[in-house]
């Protein structure tokens, strides 16, 4: 995608980890519209266990900072976070790839639970550790200020709206509502998440590395893993010199563990560099 073009958000694609949030997010909610008329029940231990509630974090209900991203409120809640995130990610996950757009999703919906948990313990305005957040808007607002400073000057297309709109525009315009929702009494402890995944969103573009996290983690695990290899053959050589020298054997090994043979004066068994030979 050219970033001198408009975007239309008319059609966006329907596929990759867009697709498999949308699709897991609405099927989880007519599930539970299903179990609301059957088996309210179910609904009740299904947010008790998935939806954000600080307290049940601490006590160790670490897979809430994910699970309470698929579930939602109400038929408007999860069709308006859906279609933003339709029209937002497909455009992310195209350019970016599939790998590092689930990371920034992922990141931007722990981030905004890890934020919520923080003011919750505040209690700033009436915030408090016992009350459940659910929805996906953290990381789809993480993902809305991702495409903002990426594509700032880009112009979109906002079907069916008859304009046009610069992305930093619009993303702003999303944060100033933020703002002011987190002072509605009926929804400020939930519109924490949207300020968390905003934030966390910046956090992602402005200081992650560009090929992602897995790649950078992957990176750090093969270089700490062969540096530990090294230990133990330098470590190995130095006992292998030590056992040699009590047999009045001398060998020598370099700095990073490897046989060095000796000098011509000094060769055995036919001149060769090979090693030794038993």
């Amino acid at each position: 995608m050219s970033r001198g073009q408009s975007i239309s958000f008319s059609f966006p694609p329907f596929a990759g980890w867009v697709r498999r949030i949308i699709l897991a997010c609405t099927g989880i909610y007519l599930f539970q519209a299903v179990m609301n008329v059957f088996a309210p029940a179910v609904v009740g231990v299904m947010r008790e266990w998935l939806a954000l509630i600080p307290t049940a974090v601490m006590h160790g209900a670490v897979w809430q900072l994910v699970t309470y991203s698929f579930l939602h409120a109400g038929f408007g809640h999860v069709f308006f976070n859906m279609l933003t995130l339709w029209f937002i990610g497909a455009y992310l996950e195209r350019d970016w790839g599939s790998r590092r757009f689930i990371e920034c999703y992922t990141f931007c919906v722990v981030g905004a639970a890890l934020v919520t948990i923080a003011i919750a313990y505040t209690h700033f305005l009436g915030a408090s550790p016992a009350v459940e957040t659910l929805g996906a808007s953290g990381g789809i607002f993480g993902l809305l200020m991702a495409f903002g400073i990426l594509y700032a000057d880009q112009e979109m297309y906002l079907f069916p709206l008859p304009f046009r709109i610069k992305a930093k525009y619009l993303v702003g315009i999303w944060v100033v509502v933020a703002i002011i929702a987190v002072f509605e009494p009926s929804q400020g402890v939930a519109v924490f998440a949207h300020l968390g995944g905003l934030l966390f969103g910046f956090l992602f573009v402005k200081f992650l590395p560009s090929r992602g996290m897995s790649y950078v983690a992957s990176e750090r695990y093969f270089g700490i893993r062969n540096s530990y290899y090294r230990w133990k053959r330098r470590r190995a050589a130095r006992k292998f010199e030590v056992y040699m020298r009590d047999h009045d054997r001398k060998v020598t090994f370099d700095e990073h563990g490897n046989y060095v043979p000796p000098d011509d004066n000094d060769k055995t068994n036919g001149g060769s560099k090979s090693g030794w030979v038993n």
